[in-house]
Order: structure tokens, then sequence, then C-alpha cells
């Protein structure tokens, strides 16, 4: 029996349709559907710019009365007062500006006694000779700075690392002096470019010291114009090099061979503290 194909009520022929006739889904009206709104209410936007100016006011009031010492700068300006007419004027960005200003923004607690601060202790040549050399040896980096006048006694804050208006100020300055000249017992401050300072420096290398001389060669520093003339004040000397043994300038350089060859410089040092021949290697014993 064959089928006979037949186009059911619900799919109408379309080869029937018309263009003009409706169609077939309804379509529906978009206009009438409820549209979700995308602006925000007019409080909300009151509230927003109300937070935003109470943060901004609340920053200012911070920045402007609650912290003004940290955001102030360090002054360079009284780190390093050189004379309008040095035309040799260095760099302000230099590490002892950078010191000097840390120590004229460091300010003292406020105690009882502050209505009466003690006095700074003051220091005679031997102590100032002491606390510069002391200064020098304990670390490579330090400079003096370049505003110091080497014909007058320096500030002891700028070369000493304790409070020089403390209690023990004057026991530790004692301690200072005594770890300088037991830490470096001969200290030679000579010239790299120099015949004499050579021939000193070969006589201390022949001594084989322990421990070994703290040579400072004073015209490779930064602060040689400084450093000079304030060795020549403390020590009485008028010339480079300046050989010092338990911080007792030995003398000239004449004088420095004549003692080498009595044997009167070996003993100055064996009563310092250091040690003759002490840094000599030892030959190995034939078996």
């Amino acid at each position: 029996m064959a089928h006979r194909r037949t186009f059911s009520a619900r799919f109408p022929d379309m080869r029937n349709v018309s263009l003009d006739s409706p169609p077939l889904t309804p379509i529906p009206n978009i206009a009438n559907l409820p549209m979700p709104s995308s602006r925000k209410p007019r409080s909300y936007w009151l509230r927003t710019t109300f937070l935003a100016l109470f943060v901004l006011v609340a920053v200012s009031i911070y920045v402007l009365l609650v912290s003004p010492p940290v955001l102030r700068p360090i002054s360079f300006l009284d780190a390093e007062r050189i004379r309008p007419d040095d035309a040799a004027r260095p760099s302000r960005w230099t590490p002892e500006a950078f010191r000097l200003a840390a120590l004229k923004q460091r300010k003292p607690k406020a105690t009882a006694s502050s209505s009466n601060p003690r006095p700074q202790i003051t220091l005679n040549q031997t102590q100032e000779l002491a606390a510069v050399s002391s200064f020098i040896a304990s670390l490579s980096q330090n400079m003096l700075p370049s505003s110091i006048d080497p014909s007058l006694p320096i500030d002891p804050q700028l070369v000493l690392d304790f409070d020089t208006r403390g209690p023990h100020a004057q026991e530790e300055l004692q301690a200072v002096i005594h770890d300088v000249w037991a830490r470096n017992p001969v200290m030679l401050y000579s010239k790299v470019h120099s015949p004499v300072s050579r021939e000193i420096k070969q006589v201390l290398a022949d001594l084989y010291l322990r421990p070994a001389p703290t040579i400072v060669d004073v015209d490779q520093r930064p602060d040689e114009s400084v450093l000079v003339p304030l060795l020549f004040r403390l020590t009485a000397t008028k010339e480079l090099p300046i050989l010092l043994v338990a911080g007792q300038t030995v003398g000239s350089a004449k004088e420095i061979r004549y003692l080498a060859a009595k044997g009167e410089l070996q003993r100055l040092i064996t009563d310092a503290g250091g040690v003759v021949d002490g840094a000599r290697k030892k030959k190995a014993k034939k078996l």
C-alpha cells in the first residue's frame, strides 16, 4: 500500500503563502517592555563626592599638621659653609655633607635636666690626634669635612661616635684613645709620590711587624687640604711622613732611620704592643 504525502494543518504549504499575509508568529512589542536603568540616582553621586572631599581634607591635614618634620628636606647649605670666593668649591652631594646635615638634624631627647644642658667635652692636642686617627683608621671612607678650619680645635662630634655631652663622655673618650693605639701601635701618615715616604715604608716593612703598620697615604684622600695642616698642628711637624708609635711622634725621616739602625725604634714598637718579626714567615724544617 503506497503512502500518500499530504501537508498537515500545522505546517501549511509555504508556496501558497502571500507576502502580504500576516506573519505566522506575532512579533512582540519591545517598546512596552520594562528597560533597566543604567544611571545612578542623584543621591549616590552626592554621597560619593562628599566621601572623596572628606578623604582629601583628611590627607591634607595629616600632611600639613602631623608630619612636617618627615617631609622637610635636609639642608645642605648649613652642612657645608664655604666662602663665596672659594673657587674650588666641592659638590654639596658628598658623604661629608650628608654626615654634617644628619648631625644638625639630630635633636637630643627632652629630659628633666634639659633646661641646664651638660657642656661638651673639649679635646687637647693628644686627645684630638687620637680621635682623628681613630676616625680615619676605623673606616677608609671616613673623610674630614672641607668646612673644618684646621688651625682651630676640631668639633668632637665630627670624629667621635658617642654623645660628647653625656655623663660618661670622658670615660668613653679614654676608651677610644686606648683602643686606637692598641689596634694601631704603629701608624704612618705619608705620601705615595714621595721618595722619603717610600723609604720609611721600607724601613717598617723590614721589621715584619704584627699587627701590620697602619699607613695613610694623605695625597690619595679627598680631605688632603684639611688633614695635612691639621696633622702639622697636632704633631708640631712641618712635613710628611709622620710616624706615630703609641700615639707619639717619632721624629723626622732622618731620626727614624737613625733609631732603626740603633734598635731604638724596635724597642719603642715593642713597648707599644707591636711584635717585631711577628709577621716573618718561618722556614719549614728539613727532615
